[in-house]
């Protein structure tokens, strides 16, 4: 307003300095149209702030304070507070809960690799290219051997330098327990004595419900971050099978669960990338790495990065390792990059992603594989053959409109012996540019960037994240403020289409295009 003001006022003192001259050259005459103007537009500011001013004087009683009033919410307007909405409360567990679990990493599997994995804030150990074939496929800085484990410590090392925490849970948007699930799940998944198993897990349920924080909306405002799937927690208290029981404790299904593999048909799980080998300390290392990977020379078609497993010869994974084996376009990774059974050097592996255009993603361990994130960071359009392999996992993450980033290949079809190359040469270049473009700007959204970055502005999977669950949760408030209980999840055969379908706006659930193949696991469990 100033500035325009003062232009006002020297354009009035010029039109009086024109008219001086006027008048003096050809006698008196009435104001210029300028004049007039100026005049109106000063009498209007001027009747604003009267009002403005009088209002906060008949407020308060008092006209100093009603014009410090006016100040400060003029402040307020100008410094909106960043967090607003935003804040997350985190409790301090008791170090049972984390903290020990990470001193006692040789009790996992009795391997000391897990002691190496828990290193750097869960990031492992740092890659250093040295002219071998583990370095150079990797950024120069960031890249670290990561184990897929480790998300639950990668997680609370974000969260302990998160800008939004909060002291206050009164004023918490979301309430985060840093409780290492995964580590202790894997400490006594073979332990015959289920009570062992469980014992921790109904510890940590039994400190939550004691607390005031927890009592407040029942747990309904909490979230938890696994390192491992869904699978290795949903072992009833009191059967037999893998596992423990840590999600079907009803105080634990009140919350939501982050985890690595979501299940299908349950609701209050929700998928997050794996951990990949990135993790950037600044924009400038994002957008140099995608760069890199828009110019990156892929002299293959196809690729695999994964080795035979057991079992039957008709699986998908068997599938691609013969027709793989049998083209000149594929490739597959050599013995030389296997470290253990089951484990391959980041360095080898990234080279293969990086040189292939379409990178194959059967069932892993789970439905899911590590080795997705592997591709999207190598710029590689992921090839799926089941839609819970991710579609149905990582509704956060990635787009909805899985055609733009990625190729889906029923199962059965390759199961029937049909060509995977063959469908993959049909592909026209410009639609194939199209979709590894679409990858190549995921990549910021599936990382975990260094917790002690400064000054980033790129949203990563923990950016990502904790949007959905404060949404989640603020659903949860405008429900029970309006006096009701917020049906958000089901479980069962359609749970898996309350994050699909009603997220898009839909009103009720509805058929869908992946019914046929979500169903027929559900009732059969084959293999795909």
């Amino acid at each position: 307003m100033r500035p325009l003001s003062r232009n006002i006022h020297r354009e009035l003192d010029a039109a009086a300095v024109v008219d001086g001259k006027q008048h003096t050259e050809r006698g008196a005459r009435r104001p210029s149209r300028l004049f007039y103007l100026g005049l109106l537009y000063t009498v209007s500011w001027a009747l604003v702030f009267f009002h403005h001013f009088s209002t906060g004087v008949q407020s308060s009683g008092d006209a100093t304070a009603g014009g410090a009033s006016a100040f400060f919410s003029a402040s307020r307007i100008f410094r909106q507070d960043p967090c607003a909405g935003r804040y997350v409360y985190m409790y301090d567990l008791p170090p049972r809960f984390n903290a020990d679990l990470v001193r006692q990493c040789r009790r996992i599997s009795g391997s000391p690799d897990v002691c190496k994995d828990v290193a750097n804030d869960g990031f492992g150990p740092p890659i250093t290219w040295t002219g071998g074939d583990e370095g150079g496929w990797l950024p120069d800085r960031g890249a670290y051997n990561t184990d897929q484990y480790m998300l639950g410590i990668i997680f609370h090392a974000r969260m302990r330098r998160h800008e939004c925490l909060t002291a206050d849970p009164a004023a918490a948007s979301a309430v985060y327990v840093p409780f290492y699930a995964g580590l202790d799940a894997a400490m006594h998944l073979d332990n015959p004595d289920l009570a062992v198993r469980d014992a921790l897990s109904r510890d940590l349920v039994d400190w939550l419900e004691q607390r005031p924080e927890w009592r407040a909306m029942g747990g309904r405002d909490h979230f938890l971050v696994s390192g491992r799937g869904t699978w290795d927690f949903l072992r009833g208290p009191d059967a037999d099978g893998w596992g423990n029981a840590l999600m079907t404790y009803p105080a634990i299904r009140n919350a939501t669960f982050l985890t690595t593999e979501a299940s299908p048909w349950h609701g209050h799980d929700f998928a997050v990338p794996f951990p990949s080998h990135f993790h950037p300390s600044s924009d400038a290392d994002v957008t140099d790495w995608q760069d890199r990977m828009r110019h990156a020379q892929r002299g293959l078609l196809w690729c695999f990065a994964g080795g035979p497993r057991g079992g039957d010869m008709g699986t998908v994974r068997a599938q691609i390792i013969k027709q793989c084996g049998r083209s000149s376009q594929c490739s597959l990774l050599g013995k030389s990059a296997v470290t253990k059974p089951g484990h391959y050097a980041a360095g080898h592996a990234m080279r293969l992603l990086e040189s292939a255009e379409f990178c194959m993603q059967p069932r892993g361990d789970g439905y899911t594989r590590k080795s997705t994130f592997d591709a999207i960071l190598a710029g590689c359009i992921p090839v799926f053959f089941h839609p819970v392999s991710a579609y149905l996992q990582y509704t956060w993450h990635l787009p909805r409109d899985y055609r733009s980033y990625s190729v889906f290949i029923p199962a059965g079809d390759v199961g029937r012996n049909a060509s995977i190359e063959e469908v993959l040469s049909k592909i026209p270049s410009e639609k194939v540019a199209r979709m590894r473009e679409q990858v190549i700007r995921l990549i910021p959204t599936v990382m975990y960037r260094d917790p002690a970055a400064k000054g980033v502005t790129f949203k990563d999977a923990v950016d990502v994240a904790l949007e959905r669950v404060i949404h989640r949760v603020a659903k949860r408030r405008r429900a029970a403020a309006e006096g009701r209980e917020l049906v958000d999840s089901v479980d069962g055969g359609d749970s898996w289409k309350y994050d699909l379908m009603l997220e898009d706006g839909q009103k009720k659930i509805g058929p869908h295009e992946f019914d046929q193949y979500v169903y027929m696991h559900l009732a059969a469990n084959l293999v795909g």
